[in-house]
């Protein structure tokens, strides 16, 4: 399991790049690196250790480094809610032997630890290194040259991690937080070895407009001069920089130069470059060369404007993300920050928040060089803040540490109240950028990040509405709520105010914990933690896709394809800094499987457009061409490729209306035997194959019977919110088909703002073919507004459903302000009883509403499913009904489903969020309907297929 043994790596210019210009050996002037432990979470080197409470305690063994060690076996959980006091006397021994290169002997040694929780007192062959650290998410050093045994020897490291930290001001911000927190050393160790003579670290400010500033932090007393040299991220030299400007000062060196013809860094084009800086003595050798990788960028914050980037007003995409995997905790991986990344820009996101500490340096790493705009956070938890002597080295060491990543465009100096205000001028004393401090749910400085707001607060009308409108955090994603719902009603909104700089969700992942101690169960701690988009393994919920089309930087207005359509779309393009010519679309006319056919789909016609010359904001139009023929298809797809050839989005838009789909599908002529009775309380009809029975009483269908096998569709069409008494049944049979005609007594439907009288009846209508098809109609009186459901609904066991294929929007279920990320087509879906972000992470859930219907076939368990076919436009079909959340104390999570198990419906109900019902979340959100007609009836046809 674990890799034992040292990493040695030099860091410079050695294994990448060259040394043109300098005309000598400078190979012994660069910077190694020795790795004491794993690189992450795949990747442990074992440790002795030692627990002293809770599991595993109380002797010595081993444990892999970097990790949790909760998730190693030892101590306990603890949640940032529980009392403190259950974990206050835990605290970790750790040893472990390493020796040096020889050639060290004349180099400067330090011993960097990335990240440990939450005090660590490190000691070299029984020395200490220097004084015990505070605070879990910091990177901290310690020089130990002269702690070391010469010649190679065998020397000993001992570090002891206490997981509550003695200053209680760290455990309010650290310990006492909504997350899991976690003991041990989780983040690497390793030794760097240094020239005696060298560039401690390095600050670098590189401007859009290729000007480069640094501050070079030396230890060097012998150096005289600087040289830089610009790379590609190759390897090749892009440019010596001459006529550089140097200003020294006791320790510091500031460097000004100015880089030609480069390419700008943003989430669209993350254009990277090495930057070279070696400092030389008086004679021109070379003592200390560093390399750090920049991208040219400049940030603004306009006051009463918007946060710019190279000129370019930015709306923040965003959502906020803790460095997390379920079996290693905090303890994580490259490749983990690569999948995550890249997740995020798939769903269009160009931003991240660090909620709520500085992440791992390899995720900086992957926004700079995939492209993703990252709010860097202090960690603190509401109040009491920080103390200030504490808070003061925790700023420095964010960052000292991450100044350079371009993608960083702003601080933020704690989150929801738990800011220390003595240490907002703090940041730029470090950040040579100087970039701008905000408070995450605060109206400060330039900005109101308020967190969590009702639809109507984007009236924007309070005392502070000439702040920049920032949230970071609102739509918390609680199991199936918020993130995608109501998204589309707050981001149109808020793309079209000028002083909405956007905003970012809350949060990426469930934070399920594998746990150790129970064996395996995935713990989210009730709701604490069931927030994400994806599951804690990265399972995409429905969210996922609704927020992929609703951040699309090319927007395409909606619009229906019918018998007049002219190929003509409008477009807008939301991109920042890409021009849509830059963009291709690819349009392909799709025809469908049938219903019980295996046939997969196949494209009739596609072709590759290139969208027209339209600078970033611009709208205009786009023609796909109209084949011949394409009146044929089933559906149009149009999926917008971005210029390093991935998927932007697929839209879909359905060719034919559902009547005019089923027209020449459903063959009724087939020959077949019609007979009908009525006896008792049943009406009876039979065909060769089939046997049907419906009450007498009602219409309501009773009893299904295939070749005298029970189908066990039954007790429907039960119309939703409806109490009528019957007036009049009537069966008519004919040798073409059966006809069972229920119509309801005239009731009072006068709206409540007229005193016009109005009467109206509902009706339900079955057929019955000599093939043994099943017809039914529904008619139901028009309303304009709609407070329940309009629909109706049928029973069938769940127990008998083992899946379903349909043609509609899919995979996932709707909800009526999360009707975006679907995509019309014909899809499959086995049965599951996921409990979004609970249970299982199965996804798609299979339970709920479902858009679009054209038809659906129910796999049945023991081969007594069925298919029905819609001609009704617009119908949603509701599967099966979700079992609630255990922990929606509030019910704003939770949906309001109808009667029955199957059912068909004219209109669905939306979802909240954690803090919010949803007739707060904007228009989608509400649970009315306005149809708009009250006196033409809503007619819903189905056929039914045994």
């Amino acid at each position: 399991m674990y890799k034992i043994g040292l990493k040695l790596i030099l860091i410079g210019l050695l294994v990448t790049i060259g040394y043109e210009g300098y005309g000598q050996d400078s190979s012994g002037a660069i910077t190694e690196k020795q790795y004491l432990s794993g690189t992450g979470k795949d990747d442990l080197v074992e440790w002795d250790f030692f627990c002293s409470e809770g599991r595993n305690s109380g002797k010595w063994t081993t444990i892999g480094v970097p990790s949790c060690w909760e998730q190693q076996g030892f101590g306990a959980y603890n949640y940032g809610q529980d009392p403190m006091d259950e974990r206050a006397k835990e605290y970790g021994l750790y040893k472990h032997t390493f020796s040096v290169p020889k050639d060290w002997k004349e180099k400067e040694v330090k011993i960097v630890f990335e990240g440990v929780m939450t005090d660590a007192e490190v000691r070299i062959n029984g020395e200490l290194a220097g004084e015990v650290h505070q605070g879990a998410f910091y990177e901290f050093n310690y020089a130990i040259t002269d702690l070391l045994k010469p010649d190679g020897q065998e020397n000993l490291l001992e570090v002891r991690v206490d997981k509550v930290s003695s200053n209680e001001s760290i455990n309010y911000a650290e310990r006492k937080a909504d997350f899991w927190v976690f003991g041990g050393i989780f983040r690497p160790v390793y030794l760097e070895a240094l020239p005696r003579e060298h560039i401690d670290r390095v600050a670098i400010d590189a401007g859009a407009n290729g000007e480069i500033r640094a501050d070079l932090y030396l230890n060097a007393p012998n150096a005289s001069d600087v040289n830089a040299h610009l790379y590609s991220m190759n390897g090749d030299l892009v440019q010596k920089l001459g006529d550089i400007e140097l200003k020294k000062s006791s320790g510091i060196w500031s460097v000004h130069a100015q880089a030609e013809d480069i390419e700008t860094w943003n989430p669209e084009q993350p254009n990277l470059y090495w930057l070279a800086l070696a400092i030389e003595d008086q004679n021109g050798n070379v003592l200390h060369e560093i390399k750090e990788r920049i991208g040219f960028r400049t940030v603004e914050v306009l006051e009463g404007d918007g946060i710019y980037v190279n000129g370019q007003r930015i709306k923040f995409k965003g959502v906020n993300r803790h460095s997390f995997y379920p079996t290693s905790g905090r303890t994580t991986s490259k490749e983990l920050s690569i999948e995550h990344v890249q997740m995020m820009k798939d769903m269009n996101m160009n931003a991240v928040r660090m909620s709520h500490y500085p992440p791992d340096v390899h995720f900086l790493d992957v926004c700079d060089s995939l492209g993703l705009f990252v709010i860097d956070e202090v960690c603190t938890w509401h109040s009491p803040h920080l103390d200030t002597e504490v808070g003061e080295k925790i700023v420095k060491e964010t960052v000292v540490r991450d100044v350079n990543h371009p993608s960083i465009l702003l601080w933020a100096n704690g989150n929801e109240t738990g800011w220390n205000t003595e240490l907002d001028e703090d940041y730029a004393i470090w950040d040579i950028q100087k970039r701008e401090v905000i408070h995450p749910w605060n109206i400060f400085n330039k900005t109101n990040t308020l967190h969590y707001f009702q639809y109507h607060a984007l009236a924007n009308d309070g005392y502070a509405k000439e702040k920049i409108l920032f949230p970071t955090e609102f739509l918390h994603g609680l199991y199936d709520g918020g993130h995608g719902a109501g998204l589309e009603d707050y981001w149109e909104l808020m793309w079209d105010m000028p002083q909405s700089a956007g905003g970012f969700l809350w949060d990426f992942a469930d934070e399920a914990v594998v746990r150790t101690d129970k064996n395996g169960k995935l713990d989210t701690d009730g709701n604490h933690a069931a927030d994400g988009i994806v599951g804690p393994y990265g399972e995409k919920e429905a969210s996922y896709y609704t927020i992929k089309e609703i951040w699309s930087p090319i927007y395409i207005e909606e619009r229906t394809i019918r018998e007049g359509f002219n190929g003509v779309f409008r477009v807008e393009n939301r991109h920042h800094f890409t021009n849509l010519a830059e963009c291709t679309l690819e349009a392909k006319w799709m025809r469908f499987g049938m219903v019980g056919s295996s046939e997969p789909s196949k494209v009739l016609f596609e072709e590759s457009i290139t969208f027209p010359d339209m600078a970033p904001g611009e709208k205009g139009k786009l023609s796909v061409d109209r084949p011949d023929g394409w009146q044929q298809a089933d559906a149009l797809h149009l999926t917008a490729i971005d210029p390093e050839g991935k998927e932007i989005y697929t839209w879909s838009y359905p060719v034919q209306s559902p009547a005019e789909y089923h027209q020449h599908r459903l063959d009724y002529g087939a020959e077949g035997k019609l007979t009908s009775t009525t006896s008792g309380k049943l009406i009876k009809v039979s065909t060769n194959e089939m046997d049907y029975s419906f009450s007498k009483e009602n219409g309501l269908l009773v009893e299904v019977m295939k070749e005298g096998k029970l189908i066990p569709l039954k007790n429907g069409p039960i119309l939703f919110d409806h109490d009528d008494k019957v007036d009049t049944l009537m069966v008519e049979a004919t040798e073409d088909k059966v006809e069972i005609t229920v119509r309801f007594e005239e009731r009072d439907k006068t709206p409540e703002w007229t005193t016009h009288v109005e009467l109206s009846s509902d009706i339900v209508k079955w057929t019955v073919y000599p093939n043994g098809l099943l017809d039914l109609w529904v008619e139901m009186k028009g309303e304009k507004r709609v407070k329940g459901f309009k629909g109706f609904t049928f029973s069938f066991p769940e127990k008998d459903v083992e899946g379903m294929k349909w043609l509609g929007d899919g995979p996932y279920r709707v909800w009526r302000n999360r009707m975006k990320g679907t995509r019309f087509q014909v899809w499959e879906n086995d049965y599951n009883n996921t409990v979004t972000g609970e249970t299982a992470y199965d996804y798609p859930e299979f339970k709920g509403f479902y858009s679009s219907l054209y038809w659906l076939e129910v796999v049945g368990r023991d081969n007594n499913g069925f298919t029905v076919y819609s001609h009704s436009p617009h119908l949603f079909m509701r599967m099966l009904t979700p079992e609630a959340p255990s922990e929606d104390q509030h019910g704003r999570v939770t949906v309001k489903f109808p009667e029955g198990d199957i059912s068909f419906l004219k209109n669905i109900p939306a979802i909240g969020t954690k803090f919010q019902h949803s007739d707060t979340m904007g228009p989608h959100g509400k649970s009315e309907n306005y149809f708009g007609n009250d006196d033409e009836p809503i007619v819903t046809k189905l056929t039914f297929k045994f």
